[in-house]
This record gives structure tokens, sequence and C-alpha cells, in this order.
């Protein structure tokens, strides 16, 4: 797949939805994770909203995206680590 595959104009700011179990360390995990794959993450505009009932935590990130390329790595990390449930 080539970059002309995609709709999107690089570079471009593209919020992602990081879903969770509810703990003290996810965001800082999360946030680790989005950094190494999107240098200049800026962690500060990370957006934080726990569930009704308090079980789940959802994170919004929104990165500088430079490629599909990294936009699709940072997905797959996401998606592969033990304590992410949902990636949008």
């Amino acid at each position: 797949m080539s970059e002309q595959d995609t709709l999107l104009e690089f570079p471009c700011e593209f919020p992602l939805k990081i879903m969770g179990p509810t703990r003290p360390d996810f965001a800082e995990v999360i946030c680790d994770v989005v950094a190494a794959h999107a240098p200049g993450f800026d962690a500060s505009r990370m957006e934080m909203r726990g569930s009704s009932g308090g079980n789940y935590i959802s994170l919004t990130c929104t990165v500088t995206a430079t490629s599909k390329q990294q936009l699709d790595d940072l997905y797959r990390a996401l998606s592969a680590h033990p304590m992410v449930k949902i990636v949008l």
C-alpha cells in the first residue's frame, strides 16, 4: 500500500481514542507507547474520560501524523498492548 491509498494528507493532526481498564498508570503507559511512534507528542493535550461505572478509561491522544505507515505502526503497537481493549 502506498501513501496514495489514503485520503489523509500528511502531515496532519490525527486523534486516536484508546480504551482500557481504569488503572493509575494507564495514561502514563499509553503516553509512552504513543510518544515512541509520534515524536513530539504533547501529553498535555491528552484527554481522559472515565466510564460511567468507573471500570474503564478512554484517552484521546492527538498526534501529528507524518505517514500512513506511522499510523499503522501506532495502531498495531497500541492494539497489541495488554492494557488496551480498543483503539479507534
